[in-house]
């Protein structure tokens, strides 16, 4: 991938290409996705219509799915850094997201149930920090943000293929879900043998501890939070993240409005992934140049569109345009938060400070979840959704002050 570069002399072909392991990362992602995001695409039919689980017993479900991770987001930053081996640490992660898929195959309650998803998240709670440092180490400072935008439209593309799969075994095996469980654990081990085998463990400077061979410690950690841009990103990302509906509610939300049917709804999942993929890079390259702070920003008030047309229009028309808007969103948020994290933090914490700003956003969606679920079950899906649209509205004003304050620079060890 070459890009033109300013203040190059004519004739000087300047390499800006993405560094190798961003792209096998990348495809790891890629195969990744494709198995976690068969199951995601059918379990939402699964909890309601196979278990019969009700609205709020969904929000739990989901909360669980996005709060399982944020302990465990913590833990697999801090050990990173402190073991100074990324890859045997999300390595540990990607295996237990493979274990999870056959834990699905005996489910017959939601305990069993929260228990598979329990270990998925876990999984993905471990690896994600890890992996988000083997690519800030591997990419120049000034192109982290078309780094983790191509990172996140390879894994993007597996989210938009995951979907596919599971309609299609859907389709010649209606309602055969243990099919799905199983397909999808076999890519779960593809993806982890492709890691173990193509990714370097990296043993550089940038993460060799906060001084010269003294591991990281947990006041180490907590001495990140007296970081004035780091600590003004970490209460934006919480604030919004909370206000925040999971992508399983809002497509129930289109369903229970008949803009789409049951037999096309695993494909909600593939159009979001679509857009997410033909804007991941672009919008990478954006914030790279106008700041990543305000591409992430954004990202909320395309989320805040996605919300009001999915209750003020009708058919598959708004629920096309809905699913355009959360696509951005996501293309603006989910590669750029790490990307505007990196440089504010000192060199031996890397991994550990993207993950606690991972953390709170998995803890801010968990608690947005229950609290969904809850008003859901109360009231009814579209007031649900005034709710939140009036929750992140709040959340923007509050927050887009602390956000444009953040300074986007290397932070000295201290």
């Amino acid at each position: 991938m070459y890009v033109s570069v300013r203040g190059i002399p004519r004739g000087t072909r300047p390499t800006t290409r993405v560094p190798r392991v961003v792209v096998v990362l990348g495809v790891v992602s890629l195969i990744t996705d494709v198995s976690t995001e068969m199951v995601t695409a059918v379990l939402p039919l699964f909890a309601t219509l196979a278990l019969g689980l009700t609205p709020l017993a969904y929000g739990m479900l989901d909360g669980l799915y996005q709060g399982a991770t944020v302990v465990v987001r913590l833990l697999g930053g801090f050990f990173a850094d402190r073991l100074r081996r990324p890859k045997a640490v999300a390595g540990a992660g990607y295996a237990l997201g493979a274990a999870s898929k056959l834990m699905l195959l005996p489910v017959a309650g939601a305990g069993a149930l929260s228990a598979a998803i329990g270990v998925d998240r876990a999984g993905k709670g471990l690896r994600t920090a890890p992996r988000d440092l083997l690519i800030a180490t591997a990419a120049p400072p000034d192109r982290l943000g078309r780094s983790f935008g191509v990172h996140r439209a390879l894994d993007a593309t597996g989210a938009l293929l995951g979907p596919v799969v599971a309609f299609g075994l859907l389709a010649l095996a209606p309602g055969d879900f243990d099919m799905i469980f199983m397909v999808s654990f076999c890519a779960a081990v593809l993806g982890l043998l492709l890691f173990l085998h193509h990714v370097p463990e990296h043993r550089g400077a940038r993460h060799g501890g906060t001084d010269a061979g003294r591991p990281v410690s947990v006041r180490d950690v907590a001495a990140l939070l007296r970081i004035g841009g780091f600590r003004r990103l970490l209460c934006a990302a919480a604030l919004l993240s909370a206000a925040t509906i999971g992508d399983g509610f809002l497509y129930l939300v289109l369903l229970d409005n008949d803009a789409v049917t049951t037999r096309w709804f695993p494909l909600l999942f593939v159009c979001t992934s679509l857009v997410y993929l033909a804007l991941a890079v672009p919008l990478g390259r954006i914030s790279d140049r106008y700041g990543r702070t305000r591409v992430f920003t954004t990202g909320y008030g395309l989320l805040l569109c996605a919300y009001l047309t999915a209750i003020l229009t009708g058919g598959p028309a708004g629920a096309a345009l809905s699913l355009v808007f959360l696509g951005s969103y996501y293309a603006a948020t989910d590669g750029v938060l790490p990307a505007a994290a990196a440089p504010l933090l000192p060199a031996g914490l890397t991994a550990t400070g993207i993950s606690v700003v991972q953390a709170a956003v998995a803890g801010g969606r968990a608690l947005g979840a229950v609290v969904f679920g809850a008003v859901w079950t109360a009231a009814e899906g579209d007031a649900a959704v005034w709710t939140f649209a009036i929750a992140l509205t709040a959340a923007l004003i509050a927050a887009i002050p602390l956000i444009t304050r953040a300074r986007d620079h290397r932070t000295e060890t201290r």
